[in-house]
Formats: structure tokens, C-alpha cells, sequence
């Protein structure tokens, strides 16, 4: 019977360090707390929560403009990964908040279908244009800064 040994353990996953942890935690706890904090200042009207679908929209718009701007600066590595962990997908992804965005849904849905189908389309589409727009945004940025 041959026994194997086992490979050697390579270096640690980045999801798995300690200090990425953090930075994601603490963006996501103050992400949290200003999404809350819009919410709390700027509640439903007639019962549509234009908040939720502003925040979505603003979030995905910057995520798109600073995942470019990252990208196109070089490696995942040092502070281009700390800015992402901490403001991309800590800070972003705590403030944006697609939960809401359901949980409002079944509820317009249940009282306004159609206005429920298309706060929710509206919300994606939006989003889904507000990233487009950012990562055009943080390319012309790139190209204007190498001219």
C-alpha cells in the first residue's frame, strides 16, 4: 500500500486573510449604515421606495467607475486591493442593497402588480446602464490621462 503525501499548502487564499476580512466588514458596516441612513431620511413615496432604487443605481454607477479605474491601473495586488475590498466590495456592496430591492418588489407586487414589474425592471436596467455608464466614464478618464 502506498501512502501519498499530502501537497504542500500553498500560499493562503486572499478571501481567507484576516485583514481583507476586516476591510470588507468595515466597509460593509459604514456601506450599511448610510443606506439605512438615506432610507430613514427619505422614506416611500406613495408607497414606491425611490430610495432603494437610487442607492442601487448610485452604487452600481460607482462600482463600474472604480472597478475601471482599478483595472486599468494595474495589479490586484497592494492598495489597488485594499480599495477594492474595503470601498468596492465592502463600502458598495453594504450600501447597494438587491434584498431591498426583492423584498419591495413582492410588496408593490402584491398591492400594484404593474407598478411592482416595473420598479423592479426599472431598478435593473438602470443599474445594469449606471455600471455601463461608469466603466465608460473611468475609460475616457484612463484615455484623457494618457493623451
Amino acid at each position: 500500500m502506498k501512502v501519498e503525501k499530502s501537497p504542500e499548502p500553498g500560499p493562503r487564499p486572499v478571501y481567507l486573510e484576516r485583514r481583507y476580512l476586516a476591510l470588507v466588514a468595515a466597509g460593509g458596516g459604514i456601506g450599511t449604515g448610510l443606506r439605512e441612513t438615506l432610507s430613514l431620511a427619505m422614506p416611500p413615496v406613495a408607497g414606491i421606495p425611490f430610495t432603494t432604487c437610487a442607492i442601487n443605481v448610485a452604487g452600481a454607477f460607482i462600482l463600474g467607475l472604480l472597478l475601471e479605474t482599478l483595472v486599468a491601473s494595474g495589479e490586484d495586488a497592494g492598495v489597488r486591493r485594499t480599495i477594492r475590498l474595503f470601498a468596492g466590495t465592502g463600502l458598495l456592496g453594504g450600501f447597494t442593497t438587491y434584498s431591498a430591492l426583492a423584498t419591495d418588489t413582492v410588496l408593490l407586487i402584491k398591492n400594484a402588480p404593474l407598478i411592482g414589474v416595473a420598479y423592479a425592471l426599472g431598478t435593473i436596467l438602470f443599474g445594469a446602464a449606471a455600471t455601463a455608464a461608469g466603466i465608460a466614464i473611468g475609460a475616457l478618464i484612463r484615455r484623457e490621462g494618457n493623451r
